[in-house]
């Protein structure tokens, strides 16, 4: 098994570098990158559906991004220990109707000695925006890595 850096046990550089690269990854919007990151058993909790492995993974997120439009993601390090990490995240999504959503949420992560995340639980709640309120535009800039945004 390939190992997948930064590994466990975790600094305060390597978990926000573990949080940066899940960012991108799901800012490519590509299930098959993403996918790549987790455990080939990796459990699973996205608000009310639970998902387990690879295959799940992909699937699930094959359907979110046919439904969430112009996604765009933004997450920040919450805290971290030696193979945790909690995330703070809000992206941006319009639906087939042409509504613009902000979703607020929190993970927490588990990985394995290899890097690869073994269980992700996410609680996510979503508010109605007009677009003239989007502020996530695509992939995080270079200049704004670290950066967190408003809470509002």
């Amino acid at each position: 098994m390939a190992d997948r850096p930064p590994l466990p046990p975790f600094t305060r550089e390597t978990a926000a570098a573990k949080v940066q690269a899940a960012e991108d990854a799901w800012n490519s919007r590509d299930p098959e990158r993403v996918s790549v990151a987790y455990t080939g058993d990796s459990r699973w909790r996205n608000r009310d559906t639970f998902v387990t492995g690879r295959e799940e993974i992909v699937a699930f997120l094959t359907a979110k991004w046919e439904r969430e439009l112009d996604y765009a993601l933004r997450k920040s390090l919450w805290a971290f220990t030696d193979d945790r990490i909690a995330v703070r995240f809000q992206y941006e999504c319009r639906d087939a109707d042409g509504r613009w959503w902000r979703s607020y949420g929190n993970e927490n992560w588990e990985f394995d000695a290899h890097g690869l995340m073994r269980r992700r639980e996410a609680s996510i709640d979503d508010v109605a925006i007009a677009e003239a309120d989007r502020r996530i535009f695509g992939a995080r800039p270079e200049s704004e890595r670290g950066v967190e945004l408003p809470l509002r």
